[in-house]
């Protein structure tokens, strides 16, 4: 009796303890958010006051070296105060004196990310689009600068592109989180690889996976098994997107796309919502991961019966920004469409 007493005041104890530490990891996060949302601040109204000296004021750039050590040796605990960051703070403040709808986002990123965002991205929709994302998806400094490597905000409005040519009658939310091109750069494959192997590096690599896919999915398998009938099938990767609510079926391809993997995958989603949706759950989706495709192709082969299939292409190597950025020349789309592409349900908050 007395260990059953024991044991129940351990179960609880580890109940307590694990409740109070989510409780200070949160206050944590809070509080860090707040002193790092109020250094920003800071940062930009020290560069508003060297912006009106230098530029209107017309003291000469020279003053900026004169208050750099001056505050140096009235403030020698804080760092930032280098000539180079205040000269910094003045390029983030004249980045974004004019735009209102932007202000606000500068001082939910930290100093670095804004730094990022300032120096390897342009024009101001390409700052808009990393500074939303950037929130909306949490990412680290280094997660930023890989999915900016990658060319997402090209990307995206490209695949914005395409989806005002090629149309879905009706498609669903939970299709628009899915891009027309995936760059899987990470996984290190050589030129030549079976379709064993992709999958293989995939679930090797699946964080860098979900930057690639956004933060909601969940991985449930690999050569996912589903009997039917007297046979087993097997999807090649299967997730769960929480934000959706419904599974996520892709399949893997090393060539082009064929119009014949559009009705293997709807067997394996109408298989899905028979024997593994839950009630509360939406419908199941399936992406289409192939080398290259054609378009026209594409259209015909995904019917209006077929809303829940999307076919998308994927490159093993960077693409050439320079080459992207040439293609978006022309495009009328602001930086919220792009951003809506990746966050449908996000996009209004802004």
């Amino acid at each position: 009796m007395a260990e059953k007493r024991s044991s129940i005041k351990k179960n609880a104890y580890k109940k307590f303890l694990g409740r109070l530490k989510d409780e200070i990891i949160t206050a944590r996060q809070k509080a860090y958010k707040t002193v790092n949302s109020q250094l920003v601040e800071l940062y930009l109204s020290i560069g508003e006051n060297i912006y009106e000296k230098v530029e209107v004021s017309k003291w000469g750039q020279g003053i900026v070296e004169t208050l750099s050590q001056d505050l140096q040796k009235e403030f020698p605990d804080m760092k930032g105060f280098s000539s180079r960051n205040l000269w910094e703070m003045k390029k983030i403040f004249e980045k974004y004196k004019d735009n209102q709808k932007l202000q606000p986002l500068v001082a939910e990123l930290s100093w670095s990310h804004n730094l990022v965002i300032v120096h390897q991205t342009d024009p101001i929709e390409e700052n808009e689009f990393y500074l939303k994302t950037s929130i909306a998806e949490r990412w680290s400094r280094r997660e930023l600068e890989r999915q900016i490597n990658s060319s997402l905000y090209e990307r995206s409005m490209l695949s914005r592109k395409t989806n005002k040519i090629v149309p879905h009658s009706k498609e669903k939310n939970q299709m628009t989180h899915l891009k027309d091109e995936y760059i899987f750069d990470f996984l290190g494959l050589k030129d030549c690889f079976a379709e064993h192997d992709l999958r293989r590096a995939i679930v090797a690599n699946l964080k860098e996976f979900f930057l690639e896919f956004g933060s909601h999915l969940a991985f449930v398998g690999e050569e996912y098994k589903i009997t039917v009938g007297n046979e087993d099938y097997n999807v090649d990767l299967l997730f769960y997107h929480r934000q959706y609510r419904c599974l996520v079926a892709i399949e893997l391809k090393i060539g082009k796309f064929k119009p014949e993997y559009a009705g293997k995958m709807q067997f394996y989603l109408d298989a899905l919502d028979e024997k593994l949706k839950l009630d509360e759950e939406n419908p199941s989706v399936g992406l289409i991961l192939c080398k290259s495709k054609d378009e026209e192709v594409v259209r015909i082969a995904i019917s209006k019966a077929l809303t829940s299939v999307k076919v998308a292409t994927y490159k093993t190597k960077i693409i050439d920004r320079k080459l992207l950025k040439s293609k978006l020349h022309s495009l009328p789309w602001s930086a919220e469409d792009a951003f809506a592409v990746s966050h449908p349900t996000n996009s209004k908050r802004y």
